[in-house]
């Protein structure tokens, strides 16, 4: 039987448990504001990420680094007051929480209360294991995060795809487990090989969700904008573009444009 029926009235960690024991795909898709967040919620999704690729998609930032928590948490906030079913995990942005445990809490706790967000998410393995640690102590549900970490974008030089070469194969596994050991509720996987993914959800018992890691994993996730077509200059091999709204949106502006110029709008059924 489906876990996705109509009677999950609000998706929760243990709904997500159970969908992956039940083998059901988890659908996860990202958010940054309250007309979107509402529309992603009534189709259906079961978890919203609002992502520090806003620094992306929403700021025009290179990479994800620049955005800050207070920029996080007027995103998350804004997702939260239009979503009535989905679970809403909310990253933590680069420099909140490395290398200093008691300031990732704090990150959290701001997060939680702020903006009223459901979990946060956090990039690495073992080298946050205190931080992901701390934060679980005060009762925040975590999302864990692997493979290609945009916050470490410098250190590793290039989006290509991680954990090609053994060694790091087997450290992404062994971080997996890790994360599940000491109490997250699930896993993304980004941009690794498809057959490691698979692995990694089979040895695990958390969900693990996958952006460009395959189609073994318990679910995928992909950035809203990305999937939509409405930034047209991203095409890596594992988006798939569910619409064009680019070129919809810059026509219907076109045509505004037009019709604004040529007196043709408002016509005299638009004006009082």
């Amino acid at each position: 039987m489906s876990v996705h029926k109509k009677d999950v009235k609000k998706v929760t960690t243990h709904v997500l448990q159970a969908m992956k024991h039940a083998g059901e795909k988890i659908s996860m898709l990202t958010a940054y504001d309250y007309s979107l967040a509402k529309i992603v919620d009534q189709a259906g999704i079961d978890v919203i990420l609002v992502g520090d690729s806003a620094s992306n998609v929403m700021a025009g930032h290179e990479t994800t680094l620049p955005i800050t928590l207070d920029q996080m948490i007027y995103h998350a906030s804004s997702v939260i007051r239009a979503v009535d079913r989905a679970l809403v995990v909310v990253d933590l942005p680069f420099g909140s929480y490395q290398g200093n445990s008691r300031n990732a809490l704090d990150s959290a706790i701001k997060i939680m209360k702020e903006a009223g967000a459901h979990a946060v998410k956090l990039e690495g393995g073992k080298e946050i294991q205190e931080s992901v640690t701390r934060i679980l102590t005060a009762g925040i549900p975590v999302m864990g995060h692997l493979g290609l970490t945009p916050q470490s974008i410098y250190k590793f030089g290039t989006y290509s795809v991680r954990a090609k070469e053994e060694e790091e194969a087997e450290k992404l596994i062994a971080d997996a487990q890790l994360l599940e050991e000491i109490g997250c509720f699930a896993i993304v996987l980004e941009k690794i090989p498809a057959k490691l993914a698979e692995r990694v959800a089979q040895s695990v018992n958390v969900p693990i969700i996958g952006i460009g890691a395959g189609g073994g994993v318990d679910g995928q996730v992909l950035v809203l904008h990305d999937m939509l077509g409405i930034n047209n200059e991203f095409n890596p091999r594992f988006l798939r573009k569910y619409h064009n709204l680019y070129e919809e949106m810059k026509g219907a502006i076109m045509t505004y444009v037009d019709d604004v110029k040529s007196r043709d709008f408002p016509n005299d059924t638009e004006q009082y």
